[in-house]
């Protein structure tokens, strides 16, 4: 079950996390190529940052129909919008092709990926939390989010190995479109695994709410503010590393784009690891110590990570990414889907983690690299407004862990 889920969900990250990696690199000169270079890529993440505002409603129409009708549908259904939406962004006319319309047009398939993702990430982590036991939710629903981990490691790879095989105008003509088309055959292996998996009995046995997401708004209020908060510095540290430092270390530093990209790479490959054994240690020591050892650590390392790569080599800098990344974003990440689940009651639990995950997602990683960009150019290109704002997120992060509940053994039924 954790293994049908974690596929499923890689490639739908894969397909999200390629067009981050596209847009930090390339999109500016494809759909912008009107605008100055600063401007360009400014633009460009605004066309990232509309894909987050699309979460929190596929949160809300999935955690509605999860709620109602199960988790399964959801999920297969979602896969399909995925890969459909990010085959399409392939086939896009550049802006020298078709001028206006090719903006608008990535616009629009960037909200369908947005809405798509915000129905997937919280039904799968709550389909597999469900169909663990007690003892080992941590672990399992870390599975779960792991296909975000291996996501991001097969489109930072497959944007590394076509940057390899093609020069600078082969792949702006044509190779980055390979990348997006090739989730047509992704999408086939997601649905294969996902017909395969089973309703747990927590939910299959719960009498379903008649309007969960009602309820939750009205009456469970405190544990979607807490969910809610605790993503917003995990998802801004997440976009963080993987988006924004790869606009830094390329336009600011001097380093090649494929250094960013590698260093992207090698953490994805190492989450693979760390983000089950993080959600292993909330199962034994608790989930609010090991999500607070992240949350903490990750705002008090933002100013040493500036001054590790900015004089730093290239070993140093993909050290400094991976420790960023894997210990302490990952110790936020690992436990987050068996806490997040075990905040709500079965009845409501797909509609409020979704909400919880996609609106503090639009909160936290939404905005950063958009946000972080701005910061960092009207600083005079120095990074401290940057370390200044990913502290106010931190911050709220930390407070909502403090008041969220500790859950670890909690009963789902």
């Amino acid at each position: 079950m954790a293994i049908a889920g974690m596929i499923g969900s890689t490639v739908e990250w894969y397909d999200f996390y390629l067009y981050g990696t596209a847009t930090a690199l390339v999109f500016n000169e494809l759909f912008f190529s009107s605008l100055d270079p600063v401007t360009g890529v400014l633009a460009a993440f605004g066309t990232y940052t509309v894909g987050f505002l699309a979460r929190p409603l596929g949160a809300a129409v999935a955690g509605h129909i999860g709620d109602r009708l199960g988790r399964k549908p959801v999920l297969v259904a979602s896969l399909f919008v995925m890969g459909l939406a990010s085959a399409l962004v392939g086939l896009l006319p550049t802006y020298r092709q078709a001028g206006l319309i090719s903006p608008l047009l990535l616009v629009l398939l960037r909200l369908v990926q947005g809405f798509a993702v915000g129905a997937e990430q919280g039904g799968a982590a709550v389909l597999t939390v469900e169909s663990a036991t007690a003892k080992r939710r941590g672990l399992w629903g870390s599975f779960a989010m792991s296909g975000s981990s291996l996501g991001l490691l097969l489109s930072s790879s497959a944007f590394a190995l076509t940057q390899w095989l093609t020069d600078d105008k082969a792949f702006l003509a044509w190779g980055w479109r390979v990348l997006f088309l090739s989730s047509v055959v992704l999408i086939v292996v997601g649905l294969v695994l996902r017909a395969t998996l089973q309703e747990p009995k927590v939910f299959t046995t719960a009498q379903p709410a008649e309007k969960p997401l009602r309820d939750i708004v009205r009456h469970h209020r405190a544990p979607l503010f807490q969910a809610i908060g605790m993503r917003i510095s995990q998802t801004g540290a997440s976009y963080f590393y993987t988006v924004f430092v790869l606009f830094y270390l390329t336009e600011q530093t001097g380093h090649p784009k494929s250094l960013g990209v590698t260093a992207v790479t090698i953490s994805a490959a190492v989450s693979m690891l760390t983000s089950p054994l993080w959600g292993a240690a909330s199962d034994r020591f608790g989930r609010r110590p090991v999500f607070l050892f992240g949350a903490i650590g990750s705002a008090l390392y933002v100013v040493p990570f500036f001054l590790l790569v900015q004089n730093g080599s290239a070993t140093v800098i993909v050290l400094s990414v991976v420790i960023g990344v894997n210990v302490f974003h990952d110790a936020m990440f690992g436990p987050q889907a068996a806490w997040f689940s075990e905040l709500f009651r079965t009845d409501m639990r797909m509609s409020g983690a979704s909400l919880g995950y996609q609106t503090g997602a639009v909160l936290g990683g939404g905005l950063l690299p958009l946000v972080a960009t701005s910061l960092y150019l009207l600083a005079a290109e120095t990074p401290w407004l940057v370390c200044g704002y990913f502290l106010l997120l931190s911050a709220l992060t930390i407070t909502a862990a403090l008041r969220a509940p500790e859950t670890r053994g909690r009963d789902l039924g």
